[in-house]
């Protein structure tokens, strides 16, 4: 199948900043999650294509390749290789350039260096890749703190032969077709291109028996599940790392880490800026006029007094100190009150004959002056 373009699937457009780019790939990765589509084979796919597409467009150097030459330009390099086929999971894909181009020039020239993979040779030890998990909380939980399981599938080392990839009385030799080296040189014109070998699959060793389980890889797949604590305060796109829960490391490498980034859903009646929280609420024009003392539920539903006052105007903004949020450091933000004057619909005859007798005592012009923008509320 033809891949589409990736600002198509991310749906913005070609100019489009970070920021439109993480909100394209947040509403897509959220929507087409496996977690919350189990089973859906067209979800997992949908999720693959975004994640791919983020990593290419997220990135300094992929994106305008991308932008100037296409996938072709991606091929060449060993990049657009999409979500690596993890079902809770995707790759953090940091490795697909390895550290520059210069190490892709060195392998075309014959100059051996890093490999694709990032490993140096492809027969040393290597880290394995990280995952990323996106995880979604409720605004709530995201300004008091909470406890999340987070559930997601890795590789690990094989549990039937400890990683070896070899069978009970089997054992890894040298590759005798490139000598362990784990690359062998194809003459390309005048130079000569480095590729994996095709007989060890660029290891530099065999195996004589190989493990059943794993089929001499040496590797498996393994559900898994943390407990993560996720701090009061924490922000928008948070990334929480657990190290060497990512995917197994390659001829006794390190695994990798897990990278859970933290997104915050909306609340209904309350916003945040930085440690700061906002709402809105409804006074009526008599409490606005004459001042009130009302009472308003917080965020964490204690009973909040708030002083009106007399003459106050339709979207006055009232601070109510340290009634925000708690930082790691101490420091506590405002809660910020806006005020909304409410004019009522529908009177009773009491309530028109008395604002009647209000206006003929008020007077009001009937040619009012225009107010300057600058005294608006904002």
């Amino acid at each position: 199948m033809a891949k589409r373009d990736y600002y198509e699937v991310l749906g913005v457009e070609k100019g489009a900043s970070l920021d439109d780019i993480k909100k394209g790939y947040r509403k897509l990765a959220i929507k087409y999650h496996p977690d919350r589509n189990p089973g859906d084979k067209e979800a997992e796919e949908k999720f693959k294509e975004a994640t791919e597409a983020y990593e290419v467009l997220s990135d300094d150097q992929k994106r305008p390749i991308y932008d100037q030459y296409g996938f072709a330009g991606l091929d060449g390099m060993g990049a657009g290789g999409g979500a690596g086929g993890y079902s809770h999971a995707y790759s953090d894909f940091s490795d697909i350039f390895g550290s520059g181009f210069g190490d892709i020039f060195e392998n075309l020239f014959g100059g051996g260096g890093r490999s694709r993979s990032g490993y140096g040779r492809s027969n040393e030890p290597g880290q394995g890749a990280s995952l990323r998990y996106d995880l979604e909380i409720d605004f709530k939980d995201a300004v008091y703190g909470t406890k999340a399981e987070v559930r997601f599938s890795h590789e690990v080392a094989c549990s039937s032969c400890n990683g070896s990839g070899c069978a009970p009385g089997g054992s890894r030799k040298t590759c005798s077709y490139c000598n362990g080296m784990g690359q062998i040189g194809r003459s390309a014109g005048f130079f000569t291109v480095q590729q994996p070998c095709p007989t060890c699959s660029g290891t530099g060793k065999t195996i004589d028996k190989p493990c059943k389980n794993c089929r001499g890889t040496g590797i498996e797949q393994k559900s898994s599940r943390v407990t993560l604590t996720i701090p009061a305060g924490v922000d928008e796109g948070k990334r929480i790392v657990i190290p060497h829960q990512g995917n197994a490391g390659r001829n006794g490498g390190p695994s990798g880490d897990l990278i859970v980034v933290v997104h915050i859903k909306d609340h209904k009646f309350f916003e945040r800026d930085d440690y700061d929280l906002y709402c809105a609420v409804p006074v009526s024009i008599s409490q606005a006029a004459l001042g009130a003392t009302i009472t308003i539920k917080s965020l964490d539903d204690r009973s909040i007094d708030v002083k009106v006052p007399a003459g106050t105007q339709n979207g006055k903004i009232l601070r109510i100190k340290g009634e925000g949020i708690n930082s790691a450091n101490g420091r506590k933000g405002d809660l910020y009150i806006k005020l909304m004057v409410q004019v009522p619909t529908k009177l009773t005859p009491a309530q028109k004959k008395i604002l009647e007798s209000y206006l003929a005592e008020e007077k009001p012009s009937d040619s009012p002056d225009l107010i300057p923008l600058s005294n608006l509320s904002r």
